[in-house]
């Protein structure tokens, strides 16, 4: 029908062409004509719609829960972002507290912790994406190359299960390894004749830590994703590979990592937009006073400023610089992966 349209509308193009300015009215009725062919595409389609909704009125069911979550804390919440602007009071409430500008951002770009938070914000997310980000692909395509199906079972299931383990719990195991005292690694470093070290305590050994925590905590899980990237590679590019006389390494290296490449350029690209994303929970468990140094992130700047110190103006306008410096950071990695890569989120 689109087709139809098309050919009668580059008909009447022609006609009007080729027709004196007088005799250009009597193609009237042609434009008539596909007026009423666009209101029946038109009437059509509604019905159509109408149609498929009625046939799957369950799937879009199944949406409503999701939108109806979507609504209620992320859009709406965004109410709440005029605080930022504003000297806030819980007891003048939001409409009723004075306006102050951009005083809160200016406050927190000249204080002395925003150098701080920031610098350890981007190290550790750089570490992160260096050292953690190749984890679960690394595992993925090791998993890809084992050719027993239980023992490759099991060692998907090993490897997620500390996903669903709590954080709190995670950091308290962490904890209890590294304890000065009965901690099994400075048992080791004793039996090995070395000095026992209070590794939470120690600045330089904090990021080192979080980043193991986090590596082990999640690489089976993240795996997931990039194992079922694998099973879409087509067999019959390995079958060629192997004709070809590649080795092992060639066809991961040629045809595995290629075919997975745009899997892997999404996720790098959720990974750069939450460079100042750290989860302030872990950090929050495993950090004292002594390591704020390394350790003092922008995430744990805002819960102490905000829940701890009351200062929800200041709080929520440092949430919303972090969250203007992620978008931008996504919107440059976008670009970056549809020029080099050809593929991107948008």
């Amino acid at each position: 029908m689109k087709q139809r349209k098309m050919e009668i509308a580059d008909g009447l193009a022609t006609l009007n062409k080729a027709l004196p300015s007088g005799a250009a009215a009597e193609s009237a009725p042609l434009q008539g004509a596909e007026a009423n062919l666009t209101v029946a595409i038109t009437t059509a389609r509604r019905r159509g719609l109408g149609k498929e909704l009625r046939r799957d009125w369950f799937l879009y069911a199944i949406l409503v829960p999701f939108l109806a979550w979507y609504v209620l804390f992320v859009f709406k919440p965004m109410y709440g972002l005029q605080i930022a602007f504003k000297d806030y009071s819980v007891f003048q409430g939001i409409v009723g507290s004075p306006w102050a500008g951009l005083d809160h951002f200016e406050a927190f770009l000249q204080s002395d912790y925003f150098l701080r938070v920031l610098k350890n914000t981007l190290l550790i997310s750089l570490y992160s994406l260096v050292f953690a980000f190749p984890a679960p692909i690394i595992l993925a395509l090791l998993l890809n190359e084992v050719k027993s199906a239980g023992f490759k079972k099991t060692v998907q299931t090993v490897t997620y299960l500390p996903h669903f383990i709590s954080i709190v719990v995670v950091c308290g195991i962490v904890a209890n390894l590294l304890a000065p005292g009965n901690g099994i690694v400075n048992i080791l470093l004793e039996k090995l004749g070395m000095d026992k070290i209070y590794f939470l305590a120690v600045p330089e050994y904090f990021r080192t830590i979080f980043i193991s925590m986090g590596i082990w905590q999640e690489m089976g899980f993240s795996a997931i994703i990039y194992i079922a990237a694998l099973s879409g590679v087509n067999s019959d590019l390995y079958e060629a590979a192997v004709v070809d006389g590649a080795n092992k390494w060639k066809r991961v290296l040629h045809v595995t990592l290629p075919g997975i490449m745009p899997t892997i350029m999404i996720m790098l690209i959720l990974k750069v937009g939450n460079l100042l994303e750290v989860g302030y929970e872990a950090i929050i468990l495993l950090y004292q006073p002594v390591t704020y140094e390394t350790a003092d992130v922008i995430s744990t700047y805002v819960y102490r400023e905000g829940i701890m110190n009351g200062r929800y103006d200041m709080a929520t306008a440092v949430g919303l610089f972090n969250s203007v410096v992620g978008l931008l950071l996504i919107a440059v990695a976008n670009r970056l992966s549809k020029k080099y890569a050809g593929n991107g989120l948008w």
